[in-house]
């Protein structure tokens, strides 16, 4: 990874400023406050969010820290991880990012969770456990590949152990929801 200045910072403020508004977006769909209308300016946002950054990745692969800085490689990470509504760019955006990671551009957690992702969206099991929903009855682990083996997984890619993954999600996430407003939510980068 590099600290150096961006070779694009045009592109980086770009893509921090669609990912904070998506993120803002979601959290209060998280807290259960929009309207139909405000639900489908989210889902606006997405797919708005997706047609940029599919032209990104078709002029540059994968925007890294080199190009765009660690903010703007989040950011862009984050977009990706919310394109549900796009399998195929997805699953492009999964194998460009790990292309990243082996060039040394990119954070390979940040690859496991769209990994992940990706496989959840596609009705696979996930491989390292960061995929939950968030639902009436609590937080919930998406289905998992061979759990008796996550945490060795996980420990590949600089997770945490997913009891411990777990138990800081339910804290951040339980305490001020009642069980009959919660809305079913995917908690994407929380594990």
């Amino acid at each position: 990874m590099t600290t150096e200045k961006p070779q694009r910072p045009d592109i980086a403020r770009e893509l921090i400023a669609r990912a904070t508004e998506s993120a803002a977006h979601r959290a209060t769909r998280v807290r259960n406050q929009l309207d139909g209308v405000q639900l489908g300016r989210g889902r606006h946002t997405d797919y708005a969010n997706t047609r940029f950054l599919r032209r990104v990745l078709g002029e540059y692969e994968w925007p890294g820290h080199r190009l765009v800085g660690p903010a703007a490689a989040r950011a862009t990470w984050s977009i990706a991880l919310h394109s549900d509504h796009d399998l195929v760019f997805q699953r492009a955006a999964t194998i460009l990012l790990g292309r990243a990671v082996e060039a040394g551009d990119a954070l390979v957690h940040h690859w496991a969770h769209l990994h992940d992702r990706t496989l959840i969206n596609t009705g696979q099991d996930q491989e390292y456990g960061t995929q939950l929903l968030l639902s009436a009855d609590g937080i919930e682990l998406c289905p998992l590949r061979a759990p008796e083996s996550v945490d060795a997984r996980r420990s590949t890619v600089g997770l945490p152990p997913l009891a411990i993954a777990l138990k800081a999600v339910r804290r951040r996430y339980t305490p001020d929801h009642s069980a009959d407003k919660t809305p079913t939510v995917v908690l994407a980068g929380a594990a």
